[in-house]
């Protein structure tokens, strides 16, 4: 054991991390705060915020640059670095889920289950008109929307309890989460396809939504009832 490690007490605090620098010539400087970028969010289970990887360079280090440099160091590699649910992270690039797919089976690089139609068409509703009730959603689809189906969106963190309508009874609302930004690789809400494009485009339409094989898991439950559900959840500043 050294001197110095001898001499420290159990409860010293580590050194700072020397974040500016100033000794190192501008390129390694710049190559350091690259690596030490990258290295957070190579580690990190989540996206990472502009927050958290300004702790580890200069107060003058320009990230958005950092990151354009690290991506086209990237580009020859079978991952990339996205911008998702207000951070960065590492991705495997589309190119190669078939390749992913058939080394570790269909479900390889999948955060949850796949989802229903039911399930899906229900959490593309909440998407774009959130927060909306329970209660909207049934008179939306002309069929009861179940505490099941929805439990199922809320166990896989794609959706949460939003504040409460102002309707008789004051409901909870739903709206998505910052997992449902991370799993459709979002980074905001307002990167979701315009409804109003998607309907001059013929893609997408109300009608075609509410035609949509909904019968599945949309029955009442027994007890089902939108009083006394806690929120768990973000809700999301950019809801539409």
């Amino acid at each position: 054991m050294s001197e110095a490690a001898a001499r420290r007490k159990p409860n010293d605090q580590p050194a700072l991390l020397d974040t500016e620098l100033e000794h190192l010539p501008p390129e390694l400087r710049w190559r350091e705060w690259m690596v030490r970028v990258e290295a957070v969010i190579f580690a990190a289970s989540e996206p990472v915020t502009r927050s958290v990887l300004a702790r580890v360079v200069g107060r003058n280090c320009n990230l958005e640059l950092i990151i354009d440099d690290i991506r086209a160091e990237l580009a020859g590699r079978p991952y990339e670095l996205v911008a998702v649910a207000g951070g960065w992270q590492h991705r495997t690039k589309k190119a190669f889920a078939d390749v992913i797919r058939s080394a570790f089976g269909s479900t390889a690089g999948q955060g949850s289950k796949e989802l229903s139609q039911s399930e899906a068409l229900v959490l593309m509703c909440i998407a774009y008109f959130q927060p909306i009730t329970r209660g909207e959603l049934s008179s939306f689809f002309g069929k009861e929307v179940s505490r099941d189906l929805i439990g199922v969106l809320r166990a896989q963190e794609l959706i949460a309890s939003g504040p409460r309508s102002p309707q008789p009874g004051a409901p909870y609302t739903y709206v998505t989460t910052k997992n449902f930004l991370s799993q459709f690789g979002l980074d905001t809400l307002r990167q979701l396809p315009d409804f109003e494009a998607l309907e001059d485009a013929g893609l997408l339409s109300k009608e075609k939504l509410l035609a949509g094989d909904i019968p599945i898991g949309l029955g009442r439950g027994e007890g089902d009832g939108e009083e006394g559900e806690p929120t768990t959840g973000v809700v999301e500043d950019e809801a539409l």
